[in-house]
């Protein structure tokens, strides 16, 4: 009897422990992602089809189904806009009752529009931005006073985060308005010591009258991925590393390849940033999707919660 109550309780355990770590599996394996809220839903988008991006919606941030009801569903569909590969690190946003994506497709970025927050998102005129050399990873920042700006960047002697005025229509840049912000200069940002440094996937908010920037460093196949940020008192800098870089990272995370993602807000006004990681200890890809909620202390600096992370789930 003793022994069969025993093995009972065994069983018992590790079916608990097999539905445990079941549930704490990702399902949704999109790099580079975003989250846009709009009307009371979530949509998720990140770098994941050669064809375009795909869209997911939520309305509690735990299930997520494609948005546009099925499981290859596109927000964004090559042939409808620029590009025709290498289809990376969407940014989503609304203006004047317009949808936008910002996006990067063959080393170049572009900017099309829809009618709906899960697309179609088209352009009339196929183009990319007027560019000097290659670009990638866009962010659209609107500030106080009417100007946009688009973080990016190059791919010039590493990866350096660049920023560059929008025209108002946002239908260019505006020329010779270009600066050079972030380049790879701290150890943590550069831990295989390579001669090409790696800062990227910038993400940009202003809270009260600090500019916060938050940044990727290291190549995203390194392990020691991981967030980062500056801040500011003007979208142009100058900007100043937090001493407590990088604060998302396999460290407190425990998971490999943290990093480039992008800020959100839910509806209780909570701030998270969405991110990828590595699929597991020992692959990169397919890059799970996860999300981790944000808070700022004393009385500016940005931490993360570490035990609030939790993957994104398809259901």
């Amino acid at each position: 009897m003793v022994t069969q109550k025993l093995f009972f309780c065994i069983a018992l355990f590790a079916t608990f422990i097999s539905t445990k770590c079941l549930a704490q599996q990702p399902s949704i394996f999109l790099a580079d992602p975003t989250i846009f809220k709009d009307k009371g839903k979530y949509y998720l988008y990140g770098t994941g089809s050669p064809n375009g991006f795909p869209v997911y919606e939520s309305a509690d941030l735990k299930t997520w189904k494609p948005a546009r009801g099925h499981a290859d569903s596109l927000a964004l569909t090559r042939g409808n806009a620029y590009g025709t590969e290498g289809f990376w690190a969407p940014q989503v946003f609304q203006h004047k009752g317009v949808y936008y994506m910002a996006y990067t497709a063959n080393e170049q970025i572009a900017i099309a529009t829809a009618k709906h927050p899960a697309g179609p998102f088209k352009q009339d005129s196929i183009h990319a931005l007027r560019s000097r050399g290659k670009q990638i990873d866009p962010f659209i920042f609107f500030d106080d006073n009417g100007k946009v700006y688009l973080y990016h960047v190059k791919l010039e002697h590493g990866n350096r985060i660049f920023v560059v005025e929008m025209k108002p229509d946002l239908s260019d840049i505006i020329p010779g308005t270009e600066k050079e912000l972030i380049a790879g200069t701290e150890p943590w940002e550069n831990t295989a010591k390579t001669d090409w440094p790696v800062t990227e996937g910038p993400t940009v908010i202003k809270i009260k009258k600090t500019y916060y920037l938050v940044y990727s460093a290291n190549d995203f196949r390194n392990k020691d991925y991981a967030v980062g940020y500056a801040t500011a008192t003007s979208p142009l800098g100058p900007w100043v590393k937090a001493k407590n870089s990088p604060f998302i990272s396999r460290h407190n995370m425990g998971e490999n390849g943290t990093g480039h993602g992008d800020i959100f807000f839910d509806q209780q006004h909570n701030m998270y940033y969405v991110l990828h990681t590595h699929r597991s200890a020992d692959k990169v890809s397919p890059r799970a999707t996860g999300m981790v909620k944000l808070k700022l202390v004393n009385p500016a600096r940005l931490v993360a919660d570490s035990t609030s992370f939790q993957w994104l789930k398809a259901g």
